[in-house]
């Protein structure tokens, strides 16, 4: 019964490859057949107009004024010109259809080449008695209120946890509530914030080794996304108060400040401290944009990740394990949280070409991509602008940052939606191996990492 399972499974894999392989060979030469030398300079035309729209969009954000109004101009006309020529060569149909081939071919791929259906990704779970004296601190208003629509209040102590709401109105140090809850002899904390919030009360939680509880009633919910939780209903996750597992997570330091999902420094580090940023983010960026993309304020960055020297970049991320970078789809989700190694995101764009590189090249010479255990963050001033876990905070230069690989324990429901697994990356090779193969196949089983 197995072996006429997995049987099937491989001729599936098989005809999978080979769909990929037929969808990609149809995608590149319809324009070529359609078209024919018109269709090849269309093609050549739509490449560089999407490079004058990278280089177009760049311009929008370092520059001011009438370069920037007739560059954002020229961002709409450029891929609108693009559309008006196909259409009006009768070759728009081909363009539709080969990005359905490209994006067939992508699909049929990324199924071949995975050993089994998308599922989530297999972490740890540590079984433990639930607390039976929980602390949770929660801001009604964060997440536009989801404190009071969600009755998280009502239903945290209804399950016999002691409750603090924050006080909208008056700064209160949730580092000193959190201890204070611990001296009184909470075995749990917990937070309904955003990721800043949340970071500050982790940090305790790891310091004196007990669980901790993520409600996701922030407004993005980044920390919680990747651990698995339901973001749509944050009072789900107060289900592992009575029915939890628990998960060992790493914790990331910038100096002696903790952050569950990333520091950010130069350009967004920056941004965040502008006035008005909280108000309206777009403006803020577009004013403080163009002075920091061409370097005219800001401070020189160097950054060192294990003895690797990236030098002059405007932004680097520095984030709490490394983000997913070969997935359109999952850009910006983490796959690991207990990996016990930073990610490392640099940026270095100095004009409309390296702009365009940016966007359309594979590997772009810009764009610096790696992990470490330690990265160090220096500067020409005194003083670092950072963003960490969203918050504007100003530190003295350089900037130790760390990783504490597993030091936080995490408790979770144990019915919860859970991590999607990151699709597999396309290997060319592989897929036409598996098209040409006649008999069982079988593609190495990813690893399950705990």
């Amino acid at each position: 019964m197995g072996s006429a399972m997995d049987e099937r499974f491989h001729r599936r894999q098989r005809w999978a490859a080979r769909g990929a392989l037929a969808a990609a060979a149809l995608a590149a030469l319809l324009p070529l057949v359609s078209g024919g030398l018109r269709g090849l300079l269309l093609l050549v035309a739509g490449l560089a107009g999407l490079a004058l729209t990278a280089a177009a969009l760049w311009w929008v954000l370092s520059r001011r004024g009438a370069v920037r109004i007739a560059s954002a101009a020229l961002a709409v006309v450029a891929p609108a010109g693009l559309i008006t020529a196909f259409a009006a060569a009768n070759l728009l149909w081909v363009v539709v259809l080969s990005l359905l081939l490209w994006c067939g071919a992508v699909w049929s791929g990324r199924y071949a080449l995975r050993s089994t259906g998308l599922r989530s990704v297999r972490v740890k779970e540590y079984r433990t008695p639930p607390p039976l004296r929980p602390f949770l601190l929660l801001n009604p208003r964060s997440g536009g209120g989801k404190v009071g629509k969600f009755n998280l209040q009502e239903k945290a102590e209804s399950l016999g946890a002691r409750v603090v709401l924050l006080d909208p109105d008056q700064h209160q140090d949730v580092t000193a509530l959190a201890r204070a809850a611990v001296a009184d002899g909470a075995d749990l904390l917990g937070v309904a914030g955003g990721d800043g919030t949340q970071a500050l009360v982790a940090a305790v939680a790891a310091e004196h080794g007990l669980p901790f509880l993520v409600i996701a009633a922030g407004t993005r919910n980044h920390f919680a996304m990747d651990l698995g939780l339901d973001r749509d209903d944050p009072s789900t996750c107060l289900d592992a108060l009575t029915d939890g597992v628990e998960l060992r997570v790493d914790l990331g330091f910038a100096d002696d400040r903790p952050f569950v999902n990333n520091a950010s420094f130069g350009v967004y580090g920056a941004v965040v401290q502008s006035p008005g940023y909280r108000e309206d983010k777009v403006g803020a960026a577009l004013e403080r944009l163009p002075e920091l993309l061409t370097r005219q304020s800001g401070p020189r960055l160097t950054a060192t990740a294990d003895g690797t020297v990236v030098a002059d970049p405007q932004a680097i991320l520095v984030s709490n394990n490394a983000y997913r970078m070969d997935d359109p789809f999952g850009f910006g989700r983490r796959e690991r949280l207990n990996s016990g190694r930073l990610g490392v995101l640099a940026v270095r764009v100095d004009s409309a070409v390296e702009a365009a590189e940016l966007l359309l090249s594979p590997r772009p010479e810009g764009l610096t991509v790696l992990t470490a255990q330690r990265v160090v963050v220096d500067a020409d001033e005194p003083q670092l602008e950072v963003g960490l876990d969203g918050e504007a905070l100003t530190m003295p230069a350089p900037v130790h940052c760390r990783i504490a690989r597993r030091a936080l324990r995490v408790r979770v429901p144990r019915d919860r939606p859970g991590v999607p697994e990151a699709p597999p990356r396309l290997d060319w090779r592989r897929l036409r191996k598996l098209a040409a193969a006649v008999g069982r196949t079988a593609v190495p089983t990813r690893s399950r990492r705990s």
